[in-house]
């Protein structure tokens, strides 16, 4: 059961346009997430999200399905989203923070060549409220984080952006890419943040805080499938692993998105504790037959097939407070569920 700690309070206020103005030093206790939403299709599962009055929203890439260079159709389809009346209650309830993947930044796969990214980041800002004073209006990419929550029971939100830098990817060979379209690139000057996110995102993991959210559009811990992931350029998938534990970065989870499917991944990336990467997706375009096909040697869990969100429910009252890492369905039943607690992912917590 979660606490009362927010009984007295709805949301809690974030940098986001359509955020209500409550306090900001409230613990979150809830946070939802999700990815992949088709905006010409119905998305009955925003209300069954909007029903568990999550603290929170993140949005974490193809939160349209555009792909395209005409900013007009851009706006067109975000428009689409946004009068979905479903979607409008979700933001009544809470915050949403988004970053994007490939279909809302407008090309399939898409990276750094794709030429019309400073418009559709215009398009991005606008569609998600961006407050007049975000950095996000002044420098490229869509890259944020936010703090929340006082002393001890502090969360820092970080949304990455893998797509406004990111150097092309290496295709497999052509025998090959009815499974596999990429192989990894060992090049050491590709990127998928590029410098001045590296340097930003250090600067972000160095700040105090008790649990860190990572949000990624793509998977980082999974490494078999042959379509978009960290892997694809193994020298920056490692480059984050060396930062968190350089950092000395307590408390980090990955949420991702992108694979049409739910699952939860984890590996021993070196930094001390293990890593885990919780991915959902879609909210109304999941894959609707078990992917056999794909393997995932650090899946430990998974959600077959059908429409998804994600719940990460946070228990700061316990000694070492109980983190549930969850996929949920379009009725609100848990399909996966995960319980770690806070030292788990944490070479310096004691109760």
């Amino acid at each position: 059961m979660r606490s009362t700690l927010l009984a007295a309070t709805a949301v809690v206020m974030l940098a986001c346009g359509a955020c209500s103005t409550t306090r900001n030093d409230r613990a979150i206790q809830r946070i939802a997430f999700g990815s992949c939403l088709k905006q010409d299709k119905p998305a009955p599962i925003w209300n069954v999200i909007a029903d568990m009055k999550p603290d929170v929203f993140l949005f974490i890439g193809d939160n349209i399905y555009a792909d395209t260079e005409d900013m007009s159709v851009m706006r067109q389809e975000y428009d689409k989203l946004n009068a979905d009346q479903a979607y409008q209650r979700l933001k009544r309830t809470c915050p949403i923070l988004a970053t994007w993947d490939d279909h809302d930044y407008g090309v399939n796969d898409g990276g750094a060549d794709y030429p019309a990214r400073d418009a559709s980041q215009r398009e991005f800002l606008r569609a998600f409220d961006e407050p007049k004073n975000s950095p996000r209006l002044s420098r490229p990419g869509v890259y944020m984080a936010k703090t929340i929550g006082p002393p001890g029971r502090r969360v820092q939100l970080i949304l990455l952006d893998t797509r406004y830098f990111r150097s092309p990817l290496k295709k497999a060979p052509a025998a090959q890419r009815a499974f596999r379209r990429y192989v990894p690139n060992p090049d050491k000057s590709a990127t998928m943040l590029g410098d001045a996110q590296w340097q930003w995102l250090e600067k972000q993991l160095r700040q105090p805080a008790n649990l860190r959210i990572i949000a990624s559009s793509i998977q980082l811990v999974s490494e078999d499938p042959g379509w978009e992931k960290w892997a694809n350029l193994p020298r920056e998938r490692q480059q984050l692993f060396d930062l968190i534990k350089k950092t000395n970065a307590q408390g980090v989870l990955i949420l991702s998105g992108d694979r049409h499917i739910g699952e939860l991944s984890m590996m021993d990336a070196g930094i001390g504790y293990p890593i885990y990467d919780l991915t959902s997706s879609g909210l109304n375009s999941a894959s609707e037959f078990w992917r056999t096909y794909e393997v995932n040697r650090h899946r430990v869990a998974t959600m077959n097939w059908g429409d998804n969100f994600g719940i990460i429910d946070i228990e700061w009252s316990t000694p070492d407070p109980e983190i549930r890492l969850q996929i949920r369905d379009v009725t609100g039943d848990i399909n996966i569920q995960r319980k770690i607690n806070l030292s788990t992912i944490s070479t310096t917590f004691q109760p």
